[in-house]
């Protein structure tokens, strides 16, 4: 297998590690599997009497519930599996004289610390911000992927497009405050305030004289026997919340303005193409968003938002590597 082909399946694996990883998340499946990196002190979930008893013995607190065992593991199977995918790409990289070698490896040292991050989201039973942190940590890992496959694949903008090189802070701005969402949606998602508004556009009642911005951001809640469901008080949920909603509106209209830019200035069609891609992704999330609260989260919508954040992030990468790198 090519490097190439070889990252491109790591680069689908990493995004079905980010789907997984949100539908367990948003399953409330985050603890499964109470264990790591088992379940139950077994390497599947335990369905024999012996292995029931075996779990039973160990975690007697516990009731074993196949639901939300199973989607924990087979993301911890995939991320593994993923592991491995990496460890193959930093191979095959120094096999090629002409392939990156310093950003392979800071892929591997990130997987490890995001296979620490997922023993940690179990044995620190939710803390927000170890599961805010493994969620950024998955989209680090895939905008650096697709900055790989990009680098190996030789790809330039012919001619460079001069005129769009007074775009480039721009691009790398629109990076910046799409990072920022992600991070708030995290922080909304892992805090369980997804549905603390469900009036659009801002929140119900008089939510302006209501907002605890010190409780809502402070990334250290306290000693609990499980941060599963939240622990804070609705008016930091709140908080958390409309902060999410201004961060899309910023977010929609920075983004919007390049796409805008690049479609209407650009040169290269390769460019042009882009910068419509960038707007369908935007507008697709914006509508997925709204969906979540109008529809007051179902599964399958909060699960395409995750993945659609994905693919603005490695869109905007893309367009950022066309803009930057020389002709």
């Amino acid at each position: 297998m090519t490097l190439r082909n070889l990252l491109k399946l790591t680069l689908a694996c990493t995004l079905m590690v980010i789907l997984l990883g949100a539908y367990t998340r948003l399953s409330d499946a985050g603890l499964g599997c109470p264990d790591w990196p088992g379940c139950y002190g077994h390497f599947k979930v335990p369905s024999a009497a012996h292995e029931l008893a075996k779990a039973e013995s160990l975690f007697p607190e516990h009731t074993i519930d196949p639901a939300k065992a199973w989607p924990e593991m087979i993301h911890r199977y995939i991320a593994s599996s993923l592991g491995l995918l990496v460890i193959l790409v930093l191979v095959a990289c120094y096999r090629l004289k002409e392939a990156p070698r310093k950003l392979p490896i800071f892929i591997l040292l990130l997987i490890l610390f995001q296979g620490a991050l997922g023993a940690w989201t179990v044995t620190m039973k939710l803390m927000p911000v170890v599961v805010m942190s493994h969620l950024l940590g998955g989209f680090t890992l895939l905008s650096l992927l697709t900055l790989l496959y990009l680098r190996t694949s030789g790809f330039r903008i012919p001619g460079g497009d001069p005129g769009m090189r007074q775009y480039q802070r721009l691009a790398l701005a629109c990076v910046g405050v799409l990072v920022a969402q992600i991070l708030l949606g995290g922080w909304t998602s892992s805090n369980y305030a997804a549905l603390a508004c469900t009036e659009l556009p801002f929140c119900e009642g008089d939510w302006t004289t209501n907002l605890k911005i010190a409780d809502a951001f402070s990334p250290f809640q306290g000693t609990h026997p499980s941060f599963e469901f939240g622990v804070l008080d609705y008016h930091a949920r709140m908080t958390i919340h409309i902060a999410h909603r201004f961060g899309a509106m910023i977010t929609a209209a920075l983004l919007g303005l390049l796409a805008f830019r690049i479609i209407n200035r650009a040169h290269s069609k390769v460019l042009r193409n882009a910068g419509w891609v960038l707007a369908g992704f935007l507008v697709l999330q914006l509508g997925l968003g709204i969906s979540n609260v109008v529809l007051h989260l179902p599964l399958a919508i909060a699960v395409a938002h995750n993945l659609g954040a994905a693919f603005l992030l490695v869109t905007l990468v893309f367009i950022n590597y066309a803009l930057w790198r020389k002709a």
